[in-house]
């Protein structure tokens, strides 16, 4: 993984920032899956086990190993009350260290724009699966404006404020999800659209929770003059829709993407 993932360390400040739209989306996503239960499970790139947690929930597995490679991501992790038949590991997407077959499903919650290699990646958890087992991820459609804060780049955008994005952000689009399965080789690919919606109670909880120190979007305005991010605030303010009783509710997408490995 590149070095924006370093950006992602602390878990706690991550499931504020993400936690509300990961469980989400996880959930639609594994619907959409729709694999038998009792399979044992690789999550690669699992952070601090928000999905994990919510396959375990939901899909009874055998098996689920979570690598990532932030210890204090898999620190969190180990904490959830929900993942007690989890282990979890230090690991590199590029460089899985299992035997070909070991799982049966190899999935890669919101990681794919990070990623250095992707190709690399998504043939290592080919290689990791049996014959006839599963590839899957989704990622947000960072190009298409499918960000949890897309708000924010609109504001930013508007106020003249550049905002770094991964340099894998194009990989996250359906045509380029696309080609990184059908290079792995495998088959009976499906892609598919995932929209959630969720809402914050008022502005302020919508800021607090968008603005905490991890990721691109926080250090970016950390570094602002505290005169730049009043005006952030007050641009947001301006363009964000909100009900009667002051909630800010609005959509987020991902492009997800599943294939087989070959018999």
């Amino acid at each position: 993984m590149n070095d924006t993932t370093n950006l992602f360390a602390d878990g706690e400040a991550y499931e504020v920032l993400m936690g509300r739209w990961s469980r989400l989306v996880g959930d639609q996503f594994i619907d959409w899956l729709d694999v038998p239960k009792g399979l044992r499970w690789l999550d690669v790139g699992c952070g601090n086990g928000a999905f994990t947690e919510r396959l375990i929930n939901r899909c009874a597995p055998a098996e689920v190993i979570g690598i990532d490679p932030s210890q204090e991501q898999l620190a969190y992790a180990v904490a959830r009350s929900g993942t007690k038949v989890a282990k979890f590991q230090r690991g590199n997407a590029q460089d899985l260290s299992f035997g070909d077959g070991s799982f049966d499903v190899a999935v890669m919650a919101l990681v794919l724009s990070f990623l250095g290699d992707p190709a690399k990646a998504i043939a290592e958890m080919a290689r990791v699966v049996r014959p006839g087992g599963w590839v899957a991820t989704y990622m947000w459609d960072v190009p298409g404006g499918g960000l949890p804060h897309a708000p924010f780049h609109a504001a930013m955008k508007s106020l003249g404020i550049s905002l770094p994005i991964p340099p894998g952000s194009a990989n996250s689009q359906r045509d380029a999800m696309l080609a990184l399965w059908q290079k792995a080789g495998l088959k009976s690919i499906e892609m598919t659209v995932i929209r959630i919606h969720t809402s914050y109670a008022n502005f302020d909880e919508f800021w607090n929770a968008s603005t905490v120190s991890v990721g691109p979007l926080s250090k970016a305005i950390h570094e602002m003059s505290a005169g730049m991010r009043e005006q952030l605030r007050s641009r947001l303010r301006q363009q964000l829709s909100t009900s009667a009783d002051g909630a800010v509710s609005y959509e987020a997408f991902v492009n997800a993407a599943k294939g087989r490995r070959s018999d």
